[in-house]
Parts: C-alpha cells; sequence; structure tokens
C-alpha cells in the first residue's frame, strides 16, 4: 500500500509536468551533503523516492531524514555508509535509479511500444530499457539507450513522442523498482510483425501478450 501511494505522489509530479519538483543540472554535484539546498537536491529525494529510501515529502532540503535514506542506500548496495552523496554514491545511483526528465523518457518509451499490453508486458519493455542500460552492449543511460538509431520502433516512426497515460508511469516506476517480468531480456519483438531474421535467431526467454522477449 505505501509502494502504490510513493508511486502515485511520483507520477502526479510527473504527470503535473513537475510543478514542485525542480530540474536538477544533468550532472550533480560531486558531493551532496547536509546542509545543501537546491537543484541537485531535488534529484537526490527523488531518486531515493523511486526506489523506496526516501518517505517524506521532496522539499530541496538535505536534512536528517536525506541522509538517512542515503545511508540506507549505501548500505543496500555495498558503499562506505556514511549518509553523504558522494562521487561513488551518485554513480551508483545513477546507475540503479532515474531522475524526473529520465522517468519520462521511460514512460513515453512504454507508452509507445507497448500501449494496449498487458500491464506486466509494459513493466517488461521497461525492465529491457533498464537492462540494456546495465549491459555493455548498449549506452550507460536512459537516453543513449532510448536513442540509439534503430533500437525502437516508436522512436523511429514518431510514436515516441505521444503522451504517456497513467499506466505507463506505474509502469516505468515497478520496472526502476526491480521487477523485471523479461527475464533479464535485452530486446523484444512481435511476431506477428517482425521481419528480421536476426531477431528470431536470439534465445527466446518469455512471451507476455504480443511480445517475445529475448537475450
Amino acid at each position: 500500500m505505501l509502494q502504490r501511494k510513493i508511486c502515485a505522489f511520483l507520477i502526479g509530479l510527473t504527470i503535473l509536468g513537475g510543478a514542485f519538483l525542480p530540474q536538477a543540472p544533468a550532472d550533480a554535484a560531486v558531493i551532496t551533503q547536509p546542509g545543501s539546498t537546491g537543484g541537485d537536491v531535488w534529484d537526490l529525494q527523488y531518486r531515493l523516492k523511486t526506489v523506496g529510501f526516501y518517505t517524506t515529502a521532496l522539499d530541496g532540503i538535505y536534512g536528517n531524514q536525506t541522509k538517512s535514506a542515503v545511508a540506507r542506500f549505501q548500505q543496500q548496495y555495498g558503499l562506505s555508509v556514511d549518509g553523504i552523496a558522494g562521487g561513488m554514491t551518485w554513480q551508483a545511483m545513477r546507475r540503479v535509479t532515474l531522475n524526473r526528465s529520465e522517468m519520462d523518457l521511460l514512460a513515453k518509451l512504454i507508452y509507445s511500444e507497448a500501449r494496449g499490453e498487458p500491464y506486466k508486458g509494459q513493466v517488461a519493455v521497461g525492465a529491457v530499457v533498464l537492462n540494456r542500460i546495465q549491459s555493455s552492449q548498449f549506452p550507460n543511460d536512459i537516453r543513449g539507450v532510448i536513442f540509439q538509431p534503430g533500437a525502437f520502433t516508436a522512436v523511429d516512426d514518431g510514436q515516441f513522442w505521444l503522451t504517456p497515460d497513467r499506466t505507463a508511469y506505474l509502469a516505468a516506476m515497478d520496472a526502476v523498482r526491480g521487477w523485471d517480468p523479461s527475464g533479464n531480456a535485452l530486446y523484444y519483438f512481435n511476431p506477428a510483425t517482425a521481419t528480421s531474421k536476426w531477431i528470431w535467431s536470439r534465445p527466446q526467454i518469455v512471451t507476455i501478450g504480443n511480445h517475445i522477449f529475448t537475450k
């Protein structure tokens, strides 16, 4: 129940254009610590909230609750626990979380590629994007993965720019929080429309709705 409330809160912020959430700079400061304020802290709190470590209102102020959330994140991911978001913590956080603008991109990709698919299938499409970020075979950030030439049909034909619905944001959130119905897949395709012989050669993992997910 708490997880759903957190998801609904974050989705509301995103759908409303982040009216209460300033856009953080692309490259956050090397060290963000108690007493820090501004865009980097908003970014930090948002990322921590998407993965369940920060559970109070986002305020852009690095207080005790933010420090405790950072410490829990550090402990979870095997980092030195000091409650300060230094270089190693930011590096890990960017690898396993998304900021507001990145969440928008993931929701757009899910909506444009998988609207009409079962919810589980929409989450699986989001998981494929995140799996690619972790793979050495693909760019190491969500923008690079999504806009890699030829990677996604919806980007090529312009459907990517449609406005995603609430379900797409929920699916994006579930994917970011670690649900991967694709079974660690790096690709997916619709067997009814696929024309590539190469994609049929990939080892298949699972079929969800109209998509086959592959390695």
